[in-house]
């Protein structure tokens, strides 16, 4: 069966192909491209902003007296801070000076009154070593093992062994004079003890002038009466001489 030509239709078929392309002004060109670009830029800029930054660092607490741990360098430190950690090192310094002064006497205390052989305590112990080894002592107190020694009395036992009654002087010739005095118990009876010391210019140490112990109702023992009598210069046409 032949198709049936139809001018018209042919027409409306091949019309498109005919066409020209239409081509847009210059100026409406160039206005959609800078929409365009203003577009994209406020995107960017939108994509910038929107992006996280660095955090801030944290905001450190201000120096204080009692809270300077000293991990801020001083080139960060405000005047005022400034003044708070100088302030609060000086504190610390006079806390340490103080320290090692009283270190120091407490340690030379203990030398001079407890360690040296010259001290109170050391010429105590020696006197008391004497007394119970002496047998006239043993006989008035009773057994060296039972003799007490102690200080001056007081209602506390603790206390009257911590205290004893002495003395210090230096004469015109420059001889050193320590006296000091203590009481002795036993089961048998108790006595006063009076000790003088002497130490010469030429001497280093000191010696005994005197050691002698009281008992009520017997006569005095003098432990060093032997070695005073041994001492004595002889006499010389009538007078010693030294």
């Amino acid at each position: 069966m032949t198709a049936i030509y139809r001018p018209t239709e042919a027409i409306a078929l091949l019309r498109p192909s005919f066409l020209l392309p239409r081509i847009q002004p210059t100026s409406t060109r160039k206005t959609a491209l800078s929409r365009a670009a203003f577009s994209t830029s406020r995107n960017a800029q939108a994509t910038h902003s929107s992006s996280p930054g660095p955090p801030p660092p944290p905001q450190r607490k201000s120096i204080t007296l009692t809270g300077d741990t000293g991990q801020v360098r001083w080139s960060d430190l405000s005047p005022g801070e400034k003044a708070v950690r100088t302030t609060q090192q000086s504190f610390n310094l006079v806390v340490v000076v103080v320290g090692i002064l009283a270190t120091g006497g407490v340690g030379y205390f203990l030398f001079s009154d407890v360690f040296s052989p010259s001290s109170k305590t050391a010429q105590f112990n020696r006197a008391v070593t004497l007394i119970r080894a002496d047998k006239r002592c043993q006989a008035l107190l009773g057994p060296s093992s039972q003799i007490s020694a102690f200080g001056e009395a007081s209602w506390s036992r603790l206390a009257r062994n911590r205290f004893i009654s002495s003395t210090e002087e230096t004469d015109k010739w420059g001889t050193d004079h320590f006296k000091f005095r203590f009481y002795v118990e036993g089961p048998l009876g108790q006595g006063v003890v009076h000790v003088h010391l002497i130490k010469r210019p030429s001497q280093s140490d000191y010696e005994y002038q005197e050691l002698a112990v009281d008992v009520k109702g017997n006569k005095r023992i003098d432990l060093v009466e032997e070695e005073k009598k041994d001492k004595v210069a002889p006499k010389i046409f009538g007078a010693r001489w030294w």
